[in-house]
């Protein structure tokens, strides 16, 4: 019972980790410009496909493959930007998000179009061969998953806090109008912000595809579940994007092994009424809302 359950939580960590990576850039765009991008899940989608695609057909190696998949994710990040954000920033919350949702369908049906309806899988990192640690049993790839999450995470600290580009960041973040008069080029830290978010997201479809598969409707699903870490870790809230991501992944994973794997999905949402009962600012909520 324990081995198993240690093995589930690790499985739930890695997994958490990705809802933590989706729901990161989430917050880092709506701190930014105060809305919810809900085509963040197809930046997941594409950034599997690039990679795969790049291995697969031009026949880059792993690691090439995937940076090249990175980078491609992040330009498409800057035209999102400035073909749906740049013409709209003027206009209401809720248009932009409408206007991400429906840029979210078009990207959903443009990558199936381009690669097909049927799941595509990308190389695990460190082979396939299972770890076996005494009754535990570790997929190599949670493994990856876990320490390149935390390398990301505490990079994330490092940018943020100690960098004076993650200054300006969070100065634009908190106020534009402050940040514009104190010399901060506001729409270029925007687009930076489109620019790392959509990174983040093309990292996590590459770490998850070789357990997963990658396909083209997986985005509102992943989405879906990095939504619920934002809002249980509190919307907005940098850390609590992280922690109600590995939080949310444990939980659904333990949930899933103990209780009902056919319910799996539903329990992130079980989660999310709960948090809101308890505590409706989620885990970070009272710091965010004392920045804004």
């Amino acid at each position: 019972m324990f081995s198993m359950a240690t093995q589930l939580f690790i499985n739930g960590l890695a997994i958490g980790a990705i809802y933590a990576m989706v729901g990161l850039g989430i917050a880092l765009i709506f701190r930014a410009v105060q809305a919810v991008n809900f085509a963040q899940g197809e930046f997941v989608v594409f950034g599997g496909f690039f990679a795969i695609t790049f291995f697969s057909t031009i026949g880059l190696p792993v690691w090439l493959s995937i940076i090249c998949g990175v980078l491609a994710t992040m330009i498409m990040g800057y035209i999102f930007q400035r073909l749906v954000y740049v013409p709209l920033q003027r206009s209401t919350s809720i248009t932009i998000v409408v206007a991400t949702m429906g840029v979210s369908i078009a990207l959903t049906d443009s990558s199936r179009i381009i690669w097909g309806a049927a799941p595509r899988l990308f190389p695990e990192i460190l082979g396939s061969t299972v770890i076996a640690i005494g009754d535990l049993y570790v997929v190599p790839q949670n493994l990856v998953i876990l320490v390149a999450a935390l390398i990301l995470f505490i990079t994330q600290y490092i940018l943020f806090e100690r960098t004076f580009l993650g200054m300006q960041m969070q100065a634009v973040a908190q106020d534009k109008e402050t940040a514009a008069l104190m010399g901060i080029k506001v729409n270029r830290m925007i687009a930076i912000t489109f620019l790392y978010s959509s990174g983040l997201a093309a990292i996590a479809g590459i770490l998850v595809a070789p357990i997963t598969y990658i396909w083209s409707t997986m985005g509102s699903g992943l989405v879906q579940k990095a939504f619920v870490a934002t809002i249980v870790g509190g919307f907005g809230s940098v850390p609590g994007a992280i922690l109600g991501g590995l939080f949310v992944g444990v939980v659904e994973t333990l949930c899933g092994g103990f209780i009902s794997s056919t319910y799996q999905d539903a329990f992130a949402f079980i989660i999310l009424i709960i948090v809101l009962i308890v505590r409706p600012m989620g885990f970070f909520g009272e710091e965010t809302m004392d920045k804004a």
